[in-house]
């Protein structure tokens, strides 16, 4: 046995150890193969520059998760996919008309700085991907904000660009938003991933058919956001319309859905379990609503699931404690005794 062997057979790695087939690299594929419905309609609806956009992500991810590796001479991680995925759901909450260059600093700082630098995958402390698109926000706020119409609303007008039905809503209440047939198929604006729900819904639903994801926290994310929307709306409803349609129309406007199948549920930055996942999607479909309705930025899936990502550890701390029968000091001290 070689030197290189012996030390392979040395390594330790944390728990929990599970036996299976499916390794890092079949997970992840089995993630793009998800997203690629949603990929497609937003190709469909925006046009050739979407494809650009998408593959350019993904390439400049997998570049960077590359290019650190070598400077840092450490084995190529680039080849289990999980780049791919995130240079992959970056691209998809990116608007459709974001200039190439833009999406690459997006890019760097997922990879580089949120995964790379904290030790690569399994080690991030926040999703790469939902950090990258709020650096892009918070630095190019225009071309952020700027949506392009898609081919379908564009019959019959010269517009190119259009708000979202959340940004019409913020600005001039429910004048001229589009129904929830269109609302469902994605004939409206909005970034480049989000717009049609259905695909994201049999993306989503392939995951846990496959097991790659628990169906627990898109259920208590969605729920929550049309619980909290239902609520709001009957106690201060929206002229014309019912409680219920409001309800309806904040679950399929915005990039919630998107970010409930394939944001929240990272591995890495979401509670270990069930009820930690409940706690947490809960939060998220929370702090979605209160952002939309409270506060002068008319999305809030990014900002909501980033900040359960950051409360993630405290809700593990607690619901872990809680399953194993160790609920305070004074019982983990007659435990220990």
């Amino acid at each position: 046995m070689s030197d290189m062997q012996f030390h392979d057979k040395l390594k330790v790695t944390s728990s929990p150890h599970l036996v299976s087939a499916l390794d890092t690299r079949k997970t992840m594929i089995c993630v793009l193969l998800a997203v690629a419905p949603s990929a497609v309609m937003g190709i469909v609806y925006f046009g050739f520059y979407s494809l650009i956009l998408l593959a350019g992500c993904m390439a400049f991810s997998a570049l960077c998760e590359y290019g650190y590796d070598r400077i840092m001479h450490l084995d190529n991680t680039a080849r289990d996919c999980s780049c791919l995925v995130t240079g992959a759901i970056l691209a998809l909450t990116l608007p459709p008309t974001l200039p190439l260059w833009m999406a690459f600093v997006g890019c760097f700082v997922a990879i580089v700085i949120v995964k790379c630098l904290y030790g690569g995958i399994g080690r991030n402390i926040a999703n790469p991907a939902i950090v990258g698109r709020i650096v892009l926000l918070l630095s190019f706020t225009s071309q952020m904000t700027t949506w392009r119409v898609t081919k379908f609303m564009g019959a019959g007008t010269d517009a190119i660009t259009g708000a979202t039905p959340l940004g019409m809503l913020s600005e001039s209440g429910m004048e001229g938003m589009p129904d929830l047939m269109a609302l469902l198929l994605g004939n409206r604006g909005g970034s480049l991933g989000e717009c049609c729900i259905l695909a994201i819904l049999l993306g989503g639903i392939f995951l846990i058919v496959k097991k790659i994801i628990s169906p627990v926290i898109p259920v208590s994310y969605l729920s929550t956001v049309f619980l909290f929307s239902l609520i709001y709306y009957l106690v201060r409803p929206e002229a014309g319309y019912s409680a219920f349609y409001m309800a309806l129309f904040h679950l399929l406007a915005g990039g919630v859905v998107f970010g409930a199948f394939f944001c929240a549920t990272d591995y890495v930055t979401s509670p270990v379990l069930r009820n930690g996942r409940i706690i947490y999607g809960i939060g998220c479909g929370f702090f979605t609503m209160v952002i939309r309705l409270f506060c002068s930025y008319p999305e809030g899936a990014s900002f909501a699931i980033l900040f359960m990502n950051i409360m993630t550890p405290l809700i593990d701390r607690y619901t872990i404690d809680r399953y194993y029968g160790i609920t305070n000091k004074k019982k983990e001290g007659e435990i220990s005794g």
